[in-house]
């Protein structure tokens, strides 16, 4: 499943990759808001018979066609759809979860940490500040309700300076209370209320 699929470049180099190079039986839906793109990718699906591959319009909230998803990806999100899909991708009890986020402007409106002051008076280091907060916070989300999960460069920042990847993998381990602790530290000392937080507070151990 990609959520936020736009063009859909992602989305068919996977098919092609998973489906064509390594002989996967796989099913592919890419998922957008935007109807004419996604009216022109599937007639491009349909043209390369990729078979496999669907295209939807449709919002994430909204989309309740599946049961069960074995990898999420998405691509630049932006904000708190990022926050959604990983939400989803945990309900789906998705083994692989690729996310590339973008424009993390939550934690940037939330920030109250005077200790902090001297740096987050300048507007650029803030925006930056919270932009890797926020993905630290989902990371330790994902890890917190059973995944594996690592921030990783995915690509050169000459070609895009949005370009954290956040992988994870399902192992079904459980948090420590340390790990819970310092989680709830961190956020209480930035004054965060994460939206992915909120979203899987069914599946949090004792928040």
């Amino acid at each position: 499943m990609d959520f936020g699929s736009g063009k859909s470049y992602l989305t068919f180099a996977l098919y092609h990759y998973l489906r064509i190079e390594k002989g996967l039986d796989i099913r592919v839906t890419g998922l957008d808001l935007k109807k004419e793109v996604i009216e022109e990718c599937q007639q491009i699906a349909d043209d390369l018979q990729y078979d496999q591959l669907e295209f939807l319009v449709g919002d994430i909230n909204d989309y309740n066609e599946e049961t069960s998803v074995d990898m999420v990806v998405t691509l630049h999100a932006c904000d708190v759809a990022t926050d959604m899909a990983l939400a989803r991708a945990v309900k789906w009890g998705a083994k692989v979860i690729l996310s590339v986020p973008c424009c993390q402007h939550e934690l940037n409106t939330q920030l109250n940490s005077p200790s902090l002051d001297l740096m987050l008076q300048h507007g650029l280091v803030k925006e930056r500040f919270a932009a890797l907060a926020t993905d630290s916070i989902r990371a330790e989300l994902l890890k917190l309700v059973g995944y594996e999960a690592k921030l990783l460069e995915f690509i050169e920042i000459e070609n895009t300076p949005k370009n954290i990847l956040i992988r994870a993998y399902f192992t079904g381990k459980k948090p420590t209370s340390e790990e819970q602790s310092k989680y709830r530290e961190f956020v209480n000392f930035l004054h965060a209320k994460p939206f992915l937080e909120n979203e899987l507070k069914g599946y949090l151990e004792t928040f």
